[in-house]
């Protein structure tokens, strides 16, 4: 009976968590249309509902009843695996993730490596994707996202190392716990610049969407799909800003914890909001963030894009690695001589 509930819990979580996933993903949709719209002059969604929040809903509804097309020399079992590949890779990466104090699915103590396999595997989706269009620009988008994501990966993967040398831990909640005094933010700003960047290439956003640039691929990876398959993509890619946003606000911002500042007066007041909000404030900073991005810098050329991630990135992080090694080291002796 013990075991009866404790899976009924489980699939509560499960349920629970998908749900706000889902919701958060539709919104974003609106949310980024909405914020690009003010910042280059015009209005957005505004028509579906009031302020045109029922857009998310009406866009799904659409996708759920389109015509869901599949080329006639397309392989055919790979084109329908490859969206749900996508999806499922990002949506797994939630089960990890501590959301607040105690708020979490699971506390793996090699979530960090976890994480980093699934953002790997998404690249699977992509490039099965373009080689089962049977399409020149699909192909062209698939094998423009694996040399992106293997040259992001690294740098991404390097500037993780100094907090795991800082935390001494692999489990995301020891991580945030180590955090209790200060943010690996304050110590460690080089790594989060390149890990942040990373981010952004890594989910194939402005200014790094090369696999999917419209003015030479059409669509890209994508272009053969409609329907509630493109939807698949369509909310991976969301799904996974939400991702890399919450590792940002776990691994250099605290996680849950409230600002590690004392504000005479404020402090006592902020500590007493719930430890999911705070992080939840950090996840939407760094998603704001994404959509200001995008709507600020032009698309990068392949070249440059590939000379900023081996040429720049990956010394600059092994540089990093060296330089925090050596302060971890030399850090008791200068304490004790101050």
């Amino acid at each position: 009976m013990e075991l009866i509930q404790q899976i009924a819990l489980y699939v509560i979580q499960i349920a629970v968590m998908m749900g706000f996933v889902l919701f958060n993903a539709a919104y974003l949709t609106y949310a980024e249309r909405r914020l690009v719209g003010r910042m280059q002059l015009r209005f957005g969604p505004n028509r579906v509902g009031p302020f045109g929040l029922l857009q998310p809903l009406a866009d799904g509804i659409k996708l759920f009843f389109k015509e869901d097309i599949t080329p006639a020399k397309a392989d055919r079992g790979l084109f329908l695996f490859a969206p749900l590949l996508s999806l499922v890779t990002v949506l797994v990466a939630f089960a990890v993730l501590p959301f607040g104090k105690e708020l979490w699915i699971a506390d793996l103590n090699i979530a960090l490596l976890y994480l980093l396999a699934l953002s790997s595997l998404t690249a699977y989706g992509i490039i099965v994707a373009g080689w089962a269009s049977n399409s020149k620009y699909a192909l062209l988008g698939g094998l423009r996202s694996t040399a992106q994501v293997i040259s992001y990966e690294v740098a991404m993967g390097l500037s993780l190392v100094p907090v795991l040398m800082l935390s001494g831990s692999l489990s995301l909640v020891e991580i945030v716990e180590a955090q209790s005094g200060y943010w690996f933010l304050l110590v460690q700003p080089v790594a989060f610049f390149i890990f942040l960047v990373s981010a952004v290439a890594e989910t194939n956003r402005a200014p790094f969407d090369l696999p999917e640039a419209e003015s030479e691929l059409v669509g890209g990876f994508h272009t053969e799909y409609s329907g509630m398959r493109f939807a698949f993509f369509f909310i991976a890619e969301y799904a996974a800003m939400l991702v890399v946003s919450s590792l940002a606000a776990i691994l250099f911002m605290g996680g849950w914890h409230p600002l590690p500042v004392h504000i005479p007066g404020l402090s006592d007041w902020l500590g007493q909001v719930p430890s999911p909000l705070w992080f939840l404030a950090k996840v939407y900073l760094f998603l704001f963030l994404f959509i200001w991005v995008r709507a600020t810098l032009p698309r990068l050329r392949y070249d440059q894009l590939m000379a900023l991630g081996w040429k720049v990135f990956l010394p600059v992080s092994l540089a990093n690695i060296l330089l925090t090694g050596l302060g971890i080291v030399l850090w008791p002796y200068v304490r004790g001589w101050w």
